[in-house]
This record gives C-alpha cells, sequence and structure tokens, in this order.
C-alpha cells in the first residue's frame, strides 16, 4: 500500500543521508523503521512475559521454603568487604571458610590502617 505523509525537509534530508550510508532506498529505510518501531510498540504494551512468569515456581517442592531459600541465595554472595559479613557469617556459617576469614581480616585490617602502604615505583 502507498501513501502520502508530509515530513519535514531535515527529516527528509537526514533520512536521504542515512539511506545513502546504508546502501538502500528512502522508502526501505521507512519500512525497516516502520516495522521495527511496531516491534517495539507491540513489545512495549504486551504483558504476556508476565503472566507466564507469575507463579512459576508454585508449588516447587525441591527448594523448601522459598523465603529462606533467597535469603540463603543472597547470603551465598557475601563477600569478605560487606557489612553485614559477620551476621550473615553467623546465620550461614557453612557458607564461609577459613579463606573467607582471612580476606576480612585482611580487609578490616586496611580499613584500620594496620596495613602497609603499596610500594611506589622507583623513579626514573
Amino acid at each position: 500500500m502507498r501513501f502520502l505523509a508530509d515530513i519535514p525537509d531535515d527529516d527528509v534530508k537526514w533520512l536521504d543521508q542515512l539511506a545513502r550510508e546504508q546502501g538502500k532506498s528512502r522508502a526501505a529505510v521507512l519500512r525497516e523503521a516502520v516495522r521495527d518501531y511496531r516491534a517495539e510498540a507491540q513489545s512495549a504494551s504486551s504483558k504476556k512475559w508476565l503472566d507466564i512468569g507469575f507463579g512459576a515456581w508454585k508449588g516447587q517442592v525441591d527448594v523448601g521454603d522459598s523465603v529462606e531459600w533467597q535469603r540463603r541465595e543472597r547470603a551465598s554472595s557475601t563477600r569478605p568487604w560487606d557489612d553485614d559479613y559477620e551476621a550473615t557469617k553467623a546465620e550461614f556459617p557453612d557458607l564461609f571458610d577459613a579463606e573467607d576469614d582471612r580476606q576480612r581480616q585482611i580487609y578490616l585490617d586496611m580499613v584500620a590502617g594496620q596495613y602497609p602502604d603499596p610500594k611506589k615505583p622507583a623513579s626514573r
């Protein structure tokens, strides 16, 4: 189908330049622009993905208590320099090992200023 549309001169110049750069006709660039805009508008307005995903974990029995599972998953990302390291370790001690504790002590020493300054490279 063909149709007429009024487009400002500056936009037509820009469109022609874009078409030249892409080695396409003005009409081809416009068709692609409409196709891409339509796909974007449809995906933005569609909430099907939300309906599909809602309740996906309902009835899962292999994770036990889902809230506890989520807390444990988050706790597994705790690093030695995180402020909640000690509290998280107290709650989930099996997630931490001696190396984590060693790294924590290094961090605490650095914060307290008990760690030596790094050596600066020699001047030339």
